[in-house]
């Protein structure tokens, strides 16, 4: 449908006047052309000789000069309204809250109402945008399902960035195409945009009704907002007589006002700026998602970020020096990988030493190298086939030398973990090593089938692995299921250590303590561990939480303890010294706190 205001450039001049019936008439030396803007009808009398390169703007399809604001037909009270909403429903769900089910359910509404936003001006998702709605439901519900630091840390901050690309890529759905770099620059623009965006729409929104003169005819809500700032004095000097003349009144009047302490005003003032400021920012992502997430600049997908400065010469050297220090290091490290505990101790280290001593630095090689390979790719002018073929060469064999490196801390690791038994700083980075190997196996695929501008897809998957890993094992859990068991082989039991993990780790302890095969000195410091937790939770607190705040391990932790107290009557808490110490029925006292740094002294 054609535009009201529409600028027509031909080759000759045009003039252009006003009717009295309120259309427009352009003029020019090739006929005129009239312009009902009532009925917008385009009526053509006689052609206009149009030249391609001059025309501003077409009648049917708005031009890209033209403010970006300008393109959105969705009414604000949609928009607002929506955007209100899910701000009360923020103060709602989080209020003197902990984060629990409140999370999903709040995600779920910022999905939901983004939907109806977009949907009511005619844009629909791309299938792909439709995809991370996989790892976002994925994320949210496991943010209440376990209490493990990193498991939840990684479910808050995996189920945002989901959420985050979902509205970045929400008309394109070329999110699989981004390099690292256009992840950095659509967030950026993003929270640029949350910030902006809304403002510059207000205004829009205002300019377009004082140019529809709809101030003249006056807006209700100033209207009522004028109303109330004239009767309130009134009401007050009224209400004042009538509470001086009547006991009982003056009496109901003083109880309202109890409620309007200091402390609650602040509270609710609180409450509305923190409303108004998600409305705000919700608001912000959805003209963001009606506005710039088309990846229209995705057309170029293997352009390179960075225009190639280094040549063919100086990267090979840069590959063949570093792929030859580390065939020197991996010529070391295979004595050890045959050689095993015997080796160890030859060469005069324990095991804790060996497995502790340069993990970090293998796993800082492993960094860096990656960054080798990724960062000279961009950078490299290759100008024939030979020399892409050794460049590719080259690069799978670094990598390779990389994975056998991740082997050895793969190792190292193990070593750890047979002689201590499991912990968190033991579990995290065994996980992540084959995670992180199977990174560089996907780079070497990609080096070799000419596809590397998938590598940060590539990244976001193994990130995604990682983390789902770590949530469907549950970390605690594990735990304390491999540590009692290798206490039913004469291993060391450590009580305090078990005693600080997270809810998570208390079902599986109630059931170990419950079962009748457990050894009669492995139930004595299993038993120890729950007494420990029982004290923890019988402390004197606070606790005005409810539905809202409801975490599944949580839950099933409290149900655990319940039902194992009652085998528990023999423990006695010594909560009189520190550390805070438990007495066993066979009179074995055990900590509750946990040291990390004496485990590290008694492993030197």
């Amino acid at each position: 449908m054609a535009s009201k205001q529409t600028v027509i450039k031909t080759k000759k001049s045009v003039k252009k006047s006003k009717n009295e019936d309120g259309s427009n008439t352009i003029s020019g030396s090739n006929g005129k052309k009239k312009i009902e803007t009532q009925n917008k009808v385009d009526i053509l009398p006689s052609p206009i000789l149009l030249e391609e390169k001059n025309v501003t703007k077409d009648i049917d399809n708005p031009a890209p000069q033209i403010a970006a604001l300008n393109n959105i037909s969705i009414t604000p009270a949609i928009l607002w309204g929506i955007a209100i909403a899910l701000g009360l429903s923020f103060d709602f769900l989080f209020w003197e809250q902990l984060a629990g089910v409140n999370y999903f359910i709040f995600l779920g509404l910022c999905v939901i109402g983004g939907l109806i936003v977009l949907r009511s001006d005619g844009h629909k998702p791309a299938f792909n945008t439709l995809l991370l709605l996989i790892p976002l439901v994925f994320f949210a519900v496991f943010s209440f399902l376990r209490r493990e630091p990193l498991t939840s840390f990684l479910a808050y901050a995996l189920s945002l960035f989901s959420l985050g690309v979902f509205a970045v890529t929400y008309l394109g759905g070329k999110w699989y195409l981004y390099r690292l770099s256009t992840y950095i620059y659509k967030f950026f623009l993003l929270v640029f945009d949350m910030i902006g965006r809304p403002l510059g729409y207000i205004l829009q929104t205002q300019k377009q009704r004082l140019n529809n003169g709809s101030e003249r005819k006056g807006s209700p809500l100033w209207g009522l907002v004028r109303g109330l700032l004239i009767s309130l004095p009134i009401v007050f000097c009224l209400g004042s007589l009538l509470a001086s003349g009547d006991l009982v009144f003056n009496q109901k009047i003083n109880e309202f006002f109890e409620d309007f302490t200091q402390e609650k005003i602040l509270d609710n003032i609180q409450r509305v700026m923190l409303i108004a400021g998600c409305a705000y920012l919700a608001a912000g992502v959805f003209i963001h998602s009606l506005l710039k997430s088309k990846d229209e600049e995705l057309s170029d997908e293997t352009k390179s970020a960075v225009k190639p400065f280094m040549g063919f010469t100086e990267t090979s050297v840069v590959l063949v020096s570093v792929s030859v220090l580390f065939i020197l290091f991996v010529g070391v490290q295979f004595k050890y990988f045959f050689g095993g505990e015997t080796n160890i101790g030859v060469t005069g280290y324990t095991y804790s030493q060996y497995a502790r001593r340069g993990f970090n630095e293998l796993i800082t090689v492993a960094f860096i190298s990656l960054m080798i390979v990724v960062g000279l790719r961009g950078v490299v002018r290759i100008e024939s086939e030979l020399q892409r073929r050794i460049y590719t060469g080259l690069n799978i064999l670094l990598i390779g030398l990389v994975l056998i490196i991740l082997v050895s801390a793969y190792q190292r690791i193990s070593l750890g973990i047979d002689w201590h038994g499991y912990s968190r700083l033991r579990l995290y980075p065994k996980i992540f090593l084959i995670w992180l190997a199977i990174l560089f196996i996907a780079e070497a695929v990609l080096i070799t089938i000419k596809q590397e501008r998938f590598f940060a897809l590539s990244l976001v998957l193994a990130t995604f692995g990682f983390a789902s890993t770590i949530s469907l094992i549950n970390i605690d859990a594990s735990t304390v299921r491999h540590n009692v068991y290798r206490a039913w082989h004469g291993k060391n039991l450590n009580v305090a250590h078990l005693a600080s993990l997270s809810d998570d780790a208390i079902p599986a302890l109630a059931n170990e303590f419950l079962s009748p095969t457990l050894p009669d000195t492995t139930r004595d410091g299993v038993g120890a561990i729950l007494a420990c937790y029982t004290y923890f939770e019988d402390r004197p607190h606070i606790s005005p939480y409810d539905w809202r705040s409801f975490n599944l391990s949580r839950s099933q932790a409290h149900e655990a303890l319940e039902e194992i107290r009652p085998h528990l009557k023999g423990y006695v808490i010594k909560y009189d010294r520190h550390p805070v110490q438990v007495k066993t029925p066979t009179n074995v006292l055990y900590d509750c706190i946990y040291y990390p740094y004496r485990e590290l002294e008694e492993e030197e």
